[in-house]
């Protein structure tokens, strides 16, 4: 797959210098886009030093960077997201030692979205560290998805509830629109987010800065990401931005994955919208943001199976749910057939929460393939994640309700035609004189 991209930057129509920052190096592929904060040009000094000591620690992580593969164990992913997390670690101390160095610039800092694309060029993988309100956008398949969540507190109010995003600019927390809880450099130390996630054919990115976003709707995206050539696209959401009051710095960068027009839906793309729609239709999952999902998604196994063959024995003891992504399954206790699961139905789901053993055995009627989540994995992105595992409670919670109610309706159902029956017989049974 083929990458090409462009950049751009403006100081916009409300400021008179510009503190944003944005690095693009080829070799590496690796993108960065930072907003410093501080007046006097400190922000600019702290988003400065951050761009470069990301790239610097990129570089020299690179033969590692290299030997990574999706099929291989040499590197995983986790060690690519250290390293840039580590190199986000590192720049927040250089520009907290530089400001308390230098005290007019006191509390400078920076927010910092990077973007590092590794692996083989027909299978590619996407690795994301950021901080702050800059974002990070794909768009794939005319949809637009978030990449990045905001450390701000208009954001956090709005999680919380307190407000709508409609609503913000009325209200009387408007003052702190632009008020981030995350920053690299103001204080010693900074949390990262990190992600990873698959880069396919035809997907677009866009890293910018928040000078830029309220000025499109997600809808508008794709169509301006993928109009015109890519080398004119950041000027062209500069316009934007301006056009529509330029009201902070405004920094771009585009980034395109050339898809093969004779083949625009590899069978790469169409496995990986397989499980997402699949996951995606799934109760215990309905509340999860499209990040979410994807990292729901790089915890699971796919495994094959042929007609026949056996998926869980009952009375084993259990370790993952199973998703059916195609094909027909057959849950049984001995010989008795329970019932026949297809496409985005699930089963053993109970261990993801013990260890109790399994109550029903599962083969496959027909060839099948299925989604596999192991609890050690689903406990990790829980842990890490406390939204996401509130989400993922809430539901699971839903789901075993829903399924009491269901066995409480069938035992009462099953009671009462008892009890008919034995009123029937009874009613039958001759009077003996």
């Amino acid at each position: 797959m083929e990458l090409t991209f462009a950049a751009a930057t403006d100081v916009g129509k409300q400021r008179d210098h510009n503190e944003d920052n944005f690095l693009i190096d080829k070799k590496l592929r690796l993108f960065v886009v930072c907003d410093g904060m501080g007046g006097h040009a400190a922000g600019e000094v702290a988003s400065s030093i951050t761009v470069h000591q990301i790239r610097d620690a990129v570089h020299a992580n690179r033969e590692m960077i290299a030997r990574f593969r999706e099929d291989s164990d040499e590197v995983d992913a986790v060690e690519i997201l250290q390293i840039l997390e580590h190199a986000i670690h590192d720049a927040c101390s250089t520009v907290y030692n530089r400001a308390q160095a230098e005290p007019e610039k006191r509390g400078m800092g920076t927010t910092a979205s990077v973007l590092l694309i590794a692996g083989e060029d027909n299978n590619l993988r996407g690795f994301i560290s950021h901080v702050g309100d800059s974002r990070i956008y794909l768009t794939r398949h005319e949809q637009c998805h978030q990449l990045t969540e905001d450390h701000s507190l208009m954001n956090e109010l709005i999680k919380r509830g307190k407000v709508t995003e409609e609503e913000f600019d009325t209200s009387p927390y408007k003052k702190f629109k632009n008020a981030v809880t995350r920053a690299v450099g103001v204080y010693a130390s900074v949390e990262v987010d990190t992600f990873d996630f698959d880069i396919l054919p035809g997907d677009s990115y866009l890293l910018c800065s928040d000078g830029m976003y309220e000025y499109f709707t997600d809808e508008e995206l794709p169509g301006l990401l993928e109009a015109g050539e890519v080398k004119d696209v950041p000027k062209a959401l500069i316009d934007i931005g301006n056009a529509g009051g330029g009201h902070d710095n405004i920094t771009n960068v585009v980034v395109r994955v050339l898809a093969d027009d004779t083949n625009p839906m590899d069978t790469r793309s169409q496995d990986l919208s397989l499980k997402l729609e699949v996951l995606k239709g799934m109760q215990l999952f309905r509340y999860l943001t499209y990040r979410e999902l994807v990292g729901v998604m790089n915890i699971t196994e796919t495994h094959e199976y042929s007609a026949g063959q056996s998926i869980i024995n009952q009375g084993d003891e259990g370790d993952a749910m199973f998703v059916v992504l195609s094909g027909k399954i057959s849950l049984h206790q001995q010989d008795v057939e329970v019932a026949i699961l297809g496409k985005g139905q699930h089963f053993g789901e109970m261990a993801l929460v013990d260890r109790t053993v399994r109550s029903l055995s599962a083969t496959a009627s027909d060839p099948s393939r299925l989604l596999a989540i192991r609890r050690k994995e689903f406990f990790r992105i829980i842990k890490k994640q406390p939204e996401l595992s509130v989400k993922l409670l809430w539901s699971f919670t839903q789901v075993l309700a829903e399924r009491l109610r269901n066995t409480t309706a069938e035992l009462s159902a099953a009671r009462a035609s008892l009890a008919a029956s034995t009123t029937d017989a009874a009613d039958t049974i001759p009077t003996i004189k």
